[in-house]
């Protein structure tokens, strides 16, 4: 059992959510048509990346989405601020609309009509390359992946805050309900990840761990829900959580660590200016592989999902209709499993990386 002062400090900044949320229906509410053909590319891409609106369903030719804040920022022209209903096109229209002097290209990414202002984001420019004489005007919007990130915080404080409140309301009492839930996660956290691969220092490292394992399970099962964003399959989320572990590692690290790296023991003196390289190319290939890890699985999960549901329309038979379903079930199920596998095996590798960083070696005189 954990302590008061421990649940108070760690359980408050927790992310969770409550699951059990539909997940077999998997995005057929995102199917595209060009000319009565279906593009299940389209449909894919349409699904697991980003957008200025979130897209929940299409019933006939209404649109059933929520239209994003458009935030635009230039030197010229200050802060703008629009709703991107502003820019989009009637169903089923190729026209493009125009707004304030911005419109969109065809794959839904602002754009300004003016050759002189250049769209510059955590993107690539819009139009493949920039004009240096160009005003440089920064979009730094609310899309769906940033929407999706904001409500999953807030659910997830919302509970972990009720938890904790519930804590202090029942000292020296058992925890019940929602506690008696997430009561053994964070002691399986604790008890059989951080413990054994930190050591005495586990406590330390323990609220980021507790913390990256939550966001990343309540943010997987997040995108099965049916219309919800795909953040965790989005690399730039999953190269974000990869950095923090990788700061937190080399900043945590002791002098044993970084004498291993620089000036390698046990091995002859004419190979260690060899070995320097690769050791450094082992500290960025660590989160290197957590963020391939994390984004691969997760997207690959939707992907395939995604792809079974498309061959129903694709052969539009009721045979092929009833075994895609079928399958696409058994894999949003699998998917559920596959959420919080991920979530363990990233916060298992994270207390392994800081486990090594803060291990204490015994010191033998080298004679080569």
């Amino acid at each position: 059992m954990m302590s008061n002062k421990f649940r108070t400090k760690f359980l408050q900044i927790f992310l969770f959510l409550t699951v059990s949320l539909g997940f077999a229906a998997k995005a057929s509410e995102d199917v595209e048509h060009t000319e009565n053909k279906f593009d299940i590319s389209t449909m894919i891409f349409h699904h697991i990346g980003d957008a200025h609106e979130w897209h929940f369903a299409t019933i006939g030719h209404t649109d059933l989405s929520i239209n994003l804040p458009v935030i635009l920022y230039s030197a010229d022209r200050g802060l703008e601020i629009f709703s991107f209903s502003n820019l989009k096109t009637p169903h089923g229209s190729h026209d493009m609309v125009q707004y304030a002097g911005y419109t969109t290209d065809h794959h839904g990414k602002i754009v300004s009509t003016d050759a002189n202002r250049e769209m510059f984001a955590f993107m690539p420019p819009a139009h493949g390359h920039a004009n240096p004489g160009a005003i440089k005007v920064y979009n730094v919007s609310i899309t769906k992946n940033i929407a999706s990130l904001f409500l999953s915080v807030a659910i997830l404080f919302l509970v972990f805050f009720s938890v904790a409140s519930g804590y202090k309301k029942r000292k020296g009492s058992a925890p019940s309900g929602i506690q008696s839930f997430f009561e053994p996660i964070i002691v399986f956290i604790r008890d059989e990840i951080a413990v054994p691969n930190i050591g005495k220092k586990s406590e330390k490292f323990l609220p980021y761990l507790l913390t990256v394992f939550f966001f990343i399970w309540f943010n997987n099962l997040l995108g099965l829900v049916p219309g919800g964003a795909n953040l965790t399959g989005n690399i730039a989320v999953t190269f974000s959580l990869a950095v923090f572990t990788l700061i937190i590692t080399n900043f945590s690290a002791n002098k044993d660590y970084w004498m291993h790296i620089l000036w390698t023991p046990g091995i002859p003196m004419w190979l260690r200016p060899i070995m320097l390289p690769v050791e450094l190319v082992g500290i960025l290939s660590k989160p290197f592989s957590l963020m391939v890890r994390l984004f691969a699985n997760i997207t690959a999960g939707h992907v395939i999902i995604l792809s079974l549901l498309g061959l129903t329309f694709i052969f539009e038979s009721v045979v092929v209709g009833f075994a895609s379903t079928l399958f696409s079930t058994v894999m949003s199920l699998l998917e559920l499993f596959v959420a919080i596998l991920q979530a363990y095996v990233f916060t298992l590798l994270s207390a392994m990386y800081f486990g090594q960083a803060v291990a204490e070696h015994e010191h033998h005189d080298d004679h080569h």
